[in-house]
């Protein structure tokens, strides 16, 4: 089994049962989500538990590719299991997160991890190669997840590796030692204390946020993870392995002897496989920082700044900032737009530059560091802090107030405000014990919830989550949400507003025209290929079976190729690639290029994508028996009722592809809202286009059979879930 370490780690928390799982028995399923939700199914009999009963289960996996040299692919590691953040059922969910954890993971010996039961008192699970125990973590409960990080170090190191700065391997490494600190998986205070916007969190700035799967942890009194290996991974073909690597390098990636060239500023748009990140860019240009990547990976997303703030974390998480101030961000974009307009050129990317690290102040890379150190998902904050600040502006919240709190708003933007919010959050003071709970579930406490979704003061979306891009504009990414269990986060189709947005905002010409670029992305979306009404966003189009089509490739790639063979987000898919004379990105070549080189298995693109819709429908089947129904897949009442009228719209520059009398346009799509009956209209092309019985939104049998899960079926119609037809 090249690619595999061959086992997969069962750990029994009530027990404190230690075993083994054979990782051939799910290699139908490849890695990652596929085999999370495959071990999921057959663990936990009830799915419609709550995400703190002992009796869920918590997946922890890697890919064939992680470990390795397969770039964008090698740090990445899979959460699953009943999260407890989602609204009005905690559903079967998914994380994830970068770093080392999953390749040491892998030189460990290990596919993955499966969790089960609840621990008596708090615990850590200390892994040292092939040795595993079950340890007592009364001395890590109550430390944040930083200084549980050191002092793991400081356990694992031993008497006499501390002097030196060794790690002890135990029995299972021979009595040796090696200078590699143990990659930890954590939670901090916020996950003791059970809040459901609680994360999970590796090294500095690493965490799995989404599905409150700190606060699963917290209920399962485990406290951290840690990990040490000094095996190997064998791959398949070793040469081959290389040789892909440096023809992805040569071929897709950016030439750094052009840094001065204008093409730079692309570097802020997601999904492109060999541009340079930010870090990156500022390390080259404004030099505060280094870049730091992931295990194995090409890029640097992330940073290491001179001041030590902030480090490993992603700019999102210092985005926080921008919540905190959002007087200060409205003037520094003013600015921004207005600047631009006055240059081009390398004027314009250092002005850029300049402008994006002027907002990252010690400020926001102290509240960042602060919201990792409490395990606290910062996507909550991204969204809920204005929400705080709009009820505040509006009489609502404040001190003796309807909603009492005595958060100093008068501090917004300094670091004082944050660590108030924040404190209360992980230690459920005051207000911040229902913010605890998300603030979907605060505002219905404070009887906000039905007036706040109907105005859009509350911007969530679907399943009490916030989105982090607006399903009135970007359809694709709404549509999967609503029809999965959270805020998709796969940015595969974002180009599509990129691609027309920098060039304005440098006032530069488009690199590629609307219809250039619509059929290029469509020659690689197999097996629907060659239909490029899939990417017409226009206002009609969006309720058509083009559209169904775009977002079932959509899941079903992001299923396989991103969530199970663990391809990084942030660098794929990659579609259009202004590095290439023709501007084809990597994707559709790439991924299954590196995965024959590590496995030896000729597994094309296309049935990656096939394994995908299997993934799919196996967790559609799941969802329908946490209790799932046509009726409840749709979204809060502002998006049907108050047009999209951000800042895109304020720019003017939020366009989509989209054809106007017949010919393709980069067109507006701000101000609108869906139609509710035409969303209706849709849901029925898309179970119909699934397979899926159209009343109910369940899958039906001839589907499942024909994807290889008969003994899915069978349950679904042993519990009178099985869609008819």
């Amino acid at each position: 089994m090249s690619g595999y370490a061959g086992k997969i780690l069962r750990l029994n928390l009530t027990e404190r049962r230690i075993s083994t799982l054979e990782t051939r028995k799910y290699e139908s399923w490849v890695g990652g989500h596929g085999i999370g939700s495959a071990i999921f199914w057959e663990l936990v009999r009830d799915k419609a538990i709550s995400g703190f009963d002992p009796r869920n289960v918590v997946t922890i996996m890697t890919s064939p590719l992680t470990g390795t040299l397969a770039p964008a692919a090698s740090g990445q590691t899979e959460v699953q299991g009943i999260g407890v953040q989602s609204y009005p059922i905690e559903w079967f969910t998914r994380s994830n997160f970068g770093g080392r954890f999953g390749g040491m993971l892998k030189f460990a010996g290990w596919d993955g991890i499966v969790i089960e039961g609840k621990a008596n008192r708090p615990v850590w699970v200390d892994i040292r190669n092939g040795e595993v125990r079950i340890r007592d973590a009364g001395g890590l409960w109550g430390l944040d997840a930083w200084k549980t990080q050191e002092e793991i170090w400081r356990i694992t190191g031993g008497e006499a590796g501390n002097a030196r700065g060794w790690t002890e391997l135990g029995d299972a490494g021979n009595g040796g030692r090696t200078t590699q600190k143990p990659a930890v998986l954590t939670i901090g205070p916020a996950g003791e204390h059970l809040c459901r916007v609680a994360c999970l969190i590796h090294d500095a700035g690493n965490s799995s946020g989404q599905g409150g799967f700190g606060a699963v942890w917290g209920a399962k009194n485990l406290k951290a993870i840690s990990v040490i290996g000094t095996g190997s991974i064998p791959v398949a073909d070793p040469n081959a392995l290389m040789e892909s690597r440096l023809w992805a390098k040569k071929n897709y990636c950016f030439n750094q002897d052009e840094s001065n060239d204008f093409r730079v500023v692309e570097a802020m748009t997601p999904q492109t496989f060999g541009y340079p990140t930010i870090p990156v860019v500022y390390w080259q240009r404004v030099k505060p920082s280094r870049p730091q990547a992931c295990l194995g990976c090409h890029s640097g997303c992330r940073a290491r700044n001179a001041t030590g703030l902030g480090n490993e974390s992603s700019s999102e998480e210092t985005e926080i900032y921008a919540q905190f101030d959002l007087r200060r961000h409205a003037g520094m974009i003013s600015k921004f737009v207005s600047s631009l307009l006055e240059r081009s050129g390398q004027e314009t990317f250092a002005f850029m530059a300049s402008m994006i690290t002027a907002k990252q102040t010690p400020a926001a890379y102290l509240a960042t560091d602060l919201a990792q150190k409490y395990g606290i998902n910062v996507f909550e904050l991204l969204v809920g802090i204005p929400y705080l600040r709009d009820l505040h502006k509006l009489g609502i919240l404040g001190p003796g107030k309807t909603i009492d709190c005595d958060l100093p708003f008068d501090k917004l933007g300094e670091f004082e405000f944050a660590e108030k919010l924040l404190h209360m959050i992980a230690y459920r003071e005051g207000i911040g014990d229902d913010i605890a709970e998300g603030f979907f579930r605060a505002a219905r406490k404070w009887g906000r919830l039905e007036e706040d979704l109907e105005t859009g003061l509350l911007p969530y979306p679907q399943w009490g989550l916030p989105n982090r891009y607006d399903p009135r504009s970007q359809i694709e990414w709404g549509y999967g949400s609503v029809l999965g269990d959270r805020d998709i986060n796969d940015h595969d189709f974002l180009l599509l507003f990129m691609v027309a947005s920098i060039p304005f905002w440098a006032r530069r010409n488009l690199p590629l025209t609307a219809e250039e670029l619509v059929k290029k992305i469509s020659e690689k979306l197999v097996p629907y290929e060659g239909d490029p009404l899939m990417l017409d966003y226009g206002t009609e189009n969006i309720y058509s079976e083009h559209m169904v089509k775009l977002v079932a490739w959509h899941r079903y790639y992001t299923r396989f190729w991103k969530n199970s063979v663990l391809y990084c987000d942030v660098r794929f898919s990659d579609f259009v690639n202004t590095n290439t004379p023709d501007h084809r990105g990597i994707t559709g070549e790439g991924e299954p290029r590196f995965l024959q080189a590590v496995t030896g298995k000729n597994l094309s693109f296309a049935e990656g994508i096939e394994i995908g819709r299997k993934i799919w429908n196996l967790d559609n089947a799941i969802w329908t028996l946490q209790g799932r129904h046509r009726d409840q897949v749709h979204f809060a009442e502002y998006i049907y009722r108050v047009p999209n009228a951000k800042i895109g719209a304020m720019l003017n520059t939020y366009s989509l592809p989209g054809r106007e009398k017949g010919e393709w346009k980069f067109i507006p799509v701000n101000n609108r809202h869906l139609d509710r009956d035409k969303f209706e209209g849709w849901k029925t092309k898309f179970y119909e286009f699934s397979g899926w019985d159209q009343g109910t939104g369940w899958p039906k049998r001839k589907t499942l059979e024909a994807l290889g899960l008969k003994m899915v079926a069978d349950e679904l119609e042993r519990k009178s879930r099985l869609g008819k037809g």
